[in-house]
């Protein structure tokens, strides 16, 4: 069955753009141009993935994602934001997008992320094996409930940022995270040229979990790039 785009966007080329590269990958495509139309076809149309631009006339596309959330619902959300709109990123991702794109974007980026959104979304059942609230990995148990963790029977002593920050890393298992993505999704901050603070707890995690960073069995380094759970 064909994964189904809902796409949010107001600016007629750039929706004709998306419509076409998306029906060339095979997804069956659902347009809005608004921020009402847009939630009503998020319900009416069950959509895989909403794509959805910030700057909407009515009702804008932080207020969508909100309200989504608010009632529930949990399909993935990639926002679309203009450049110098860095506050509505970081609003949007607070309110429960799930990524963003930074408007001028080539379609290959774009798809890339809604791909990498929609691997995500289908391993998370899996992820919650014993209950919807852990997450698991071998050893590693992560309580999203309690806010602890621990490896076999022994309980990691972490603080609120260690544990968000390990969580972020669980969730995205497998995945290159850049430094820039986590001090966004666990800092709540956008990028902050040559700051250390993401290495420096990436290293107070590595301890905590008995990691060695020449041999990482949890979280290895990509060189300039950032890091990678593998588990």
């Amino acid at each position: 069955m064909k994964a189904k785009v809902l796409l949010v966007e107001d600016d007629p080329s750039l929706m004709i753009a998306l419509r076409d590269g998306f029906d060339d990958e095979g997804y069956a495509v659902e347009a809005a141009t608004d921020g009402v139309a847009a939630l009503a076809a998020a319900t009416s149309v069950a959509p895989d993935i909403v794509i959805l631009d910030v700057m909407l006339p009515g009702i804008a596309g932080t207020e969508v994602c909100r309200r989504l959330r608010a009632a529930g619902s949990t399909v993935p959300i990639i926002m679309l934001s203009a450049r110098g709109q860095e506050l509505d990123k970081v609003l949007g991702l607070k309110l429960g997008a799930d990524d963003y794109v930074t408007k001028p974007f080539s379609f290959a980026e774009l798809f890339a992320r809604v791909e990498a959104v929609l691997r995500r979304a289908e391993r998370a059942p899996a992820q919650a094996q014993a209950s919807t609230n852990e997450l698991r990995v071998g050893d590693l148990v992560l309580d999203c409930d309690g806010l602890t963790a621990r490896r076999g029977d022994a309980t990691l002593d972490l603080s609120a940022r260690e544990f968000n920050l390990l969580r972020f890393l669980v969730e995205r298992r497998g995945e290159v995270v850049t430094r820039d993505e986590l001090l966004e999704a666990v800092w709540g901050f956008t990028r902050i040229p040559y700051t250390r603070t993401v290495d420096t707890h990436i290293a107070k995690l590595r301890k905590k979990l008995g990691d060695d960073s020449s041999t990482s069995r949890y979280i290895v380094t990509v060189h300039r790039v950032g890091y990678k759970f593998v588990g």
